[in-house]
């Protein structure tokens, strides 16, 4: 009896040692056991669409009160602008064609001065041309942008009249076929391709055209490299001509 009783005791000693290293060990396991830290969510820039090709060329006139044409425009018009975007908070850059097929246009004429407005959408783009009765040269003198796109924070309205582009003569169309940058302001600048204008002085179609200075440099390297050629070909005329005439020279000697 007492034997049973002392192996009973030791079972019970051996149960409780081993409950007390199994709490220790759930314990340390517990404790070690790091927590886990979430990262704090970043919102990600928008990404920049891909800039659109070359714009569609369109043809645009306006006329007086007797219904006479005064001034004919005809050119592709992309628009790079900036504006604070509704949906990321941030500023971000767009370029945009206008669509001939969806463009209303008007405009006005008077003796030294002339507009033309085009219309798409929320888009308006108002050019004004100024003429100098002294000079008689015209000039695109003021650029005027309104835009309400659907992720702009508010409208963005634009405008610069001291400006001094497509600078032509009374009677003559201004043209450039090239495609050119016009500044405006920071948040503003106008593509133009295959422009041609005539503000002043129309007499049923454009007149005789000025290039601008793109279209003029075009020009220009074919004849610079045709020039070179000639010259080129002149002195190795001129080398076999002299070489000739001194080989003849020297049979004459002998």
């Amino acid at each position: 009896m007492k034997v049973w009783c002392e192996a009973a005791a030791v079972r019970k000693q051996t149960s409780c040692i081993q409950a007390d290293r199994a709490l220790t060990i759930h314990q340390t396991l517990t404790t070690d056991v790091l927590p886990t830290v979430v990262a704090p969510e970043t919102s990600s820039p928008p990404a920049s669409p891909a800039p659109p090709g070359p714009p569609e060329r369109g043809n645009y006139n306006v006329t007086n009160a007797n219904d006479t044409v005064c001034l004919l425009a005809r050119m592709g018009l992309q628009l790079n602008i900036s504006f604070i975007s509704s949906s990321h908070g941030t500023t971000v850059q767009e370029v945009l064609n206008l669509h001939p097929n969806l463009i209303k246009f008007s405009g006005s004429c008077a003796p030294d001065f002339a507009t033309l407005k085009l219309t798409e959408d929320n888009v308006t783009l108002t050019f004004s041309f100024s003429l100098n009765s002294t000079s008689n040269k015209y000039h695109l003198s003021g650029l005027e942008l309104s835009a309400a796109l659907p992720d702009m924070a508010k409208r963005l309205v634009v405008a610069n009249t001291t400006l001094n582009y497509m600078v032509g003569t009374l009677g003559y169309s201004y043209m450039c076929q090239k495609e050119k940058t016009l500044s405006v302001t920071q948040d503003f600048s106008l593509n133009t391709f295959q422009l041609q204008v005539q503000p002043f002085s129309v007499n049923g179609d454009f007149g005789t055209a000025e290039e601008c200075e793109l279209d003029e440099d075009d020009m220009l390297i074919p004849i610079i490299v045709g020039a070179a050629l000639a010259v080129l070909v002149l002195i190795v005329i001129l080398a076999y001509l002299i070489g000739r005439s001194r080989s003849h020279a020297g049979y004459q000697t002998i």
